[in-house]
């Protein structure tokens, strides 16, 4: 198996090293795991692309790159440059410092390079490992996640189909936020929304006395709906979402179309 992983903490993250552990389990002694991870922070870029200006690419080592870009940036090298005529059998996305569930979904850069595999026609997965009181202190605040990253995907590879029509399938998988040994399983689990929280900025003034902004996120423990994949984090479970690049809310689209008759 050929892996392409990426994230959007940065090449030198810690989760980035739990998910090159991931990877090689999943590979085998056989298999190959390659490396395309931005040079710098790209949280919150979402699925953006460098489109104005080019990408500065440099090999870091062994099936190691590091790209000025964002993570749907190194995605695009790793498929179009890196492994150019090499066939991908899995890209993974992360461990992503923090939730993706919820809103925090559309925000992020680590699902940003899981979208950007799928467009491309490939089985690709965003993992994200979810930090509260009782797993941030610990030795390893991403123990959750490289105990039970390898079952997760196997399980979602065993699930997903080769071929699909339309827009591929991509998955987001958050972790709890809690030791390993106190995780209660995994579950499929919808996108929720938590109500009365989200980002915000907050101006602060610099010593030359300008004024900037910096962006602030909410509380991201506030109640969200039961069964969706923040719920079922708080409560201890591993959720794994199913996501495609089709934002159309095919329920409105009848009613739609008879308003605009």
């Amino acid at each position: 198996m050929r892996i392409l992983i990426t994230n959007d903490d940065g090449i030198n993250a810690p989760g980035l090293a739990v998910l090159e552990q991931i990877a090689q389990e999943l590979a085998g002694p056989d298999g190959e795991v390659w490396t395309v991870a931005p040079a710098f922070e790209q949280s919150g870029v979402a699925h953006c692309i460098s489109y104005a200006h080019p990408t500065l690419i440099s090999k870091m080592g062994e099936r190691r790159y590091a790209a000025e870009g964002s993570p749907a940036d190194c995605v695009l090298a790793g498929v179009g440059d890196v492994l150019k005529g090499h066939p991908i059998d899995l890209i993974l996305s992360g461990v992503n410092r923090g939730n993706n569930s919820a809103e925090n979904a559309m925000y992020s850069g680590t699902l940003g390079g899981a979208l950007e595999g799928a467009l491309k026609g490939l089985r690709s997965i965003a993992m994200s490992q979810y930090l509260g009181p009782d797993n941030v202190n610990i030795d390893n605040p991403f123990e959750a996640a490289a105990q039970y990253g390898a079952e997760v995907v196997r399980k979602i590879i065993a699930f997903d189909a080769d071929e699909q029509d339309g827009y591929r399938l991509f998955y987001n998988v958050n972790f709890p936020p809690v030791p390993a040994a106190a995780v209660k399983g995994i579950c499929a689990a919808p996108q929720g929304k938590r109500d009365h929280t989200g980002f915000s900025v907050e101006p602060h003034m610099s010593p030359s006395g300008r004024r900037f902004l910096w962006a602030k996120g909410g509380d991201q423990r506030a109640p969200v709906a039961a069964g969706s994949d923040a719920a079922v984090n708080m409560d201890g479970w591993i959720s794994v979402t199913p996501m495609r690049a089709d934002f159309t809310c095919r329920d409105s689209l009848t009613a739609l179309e008879d308003a605009l008759k």
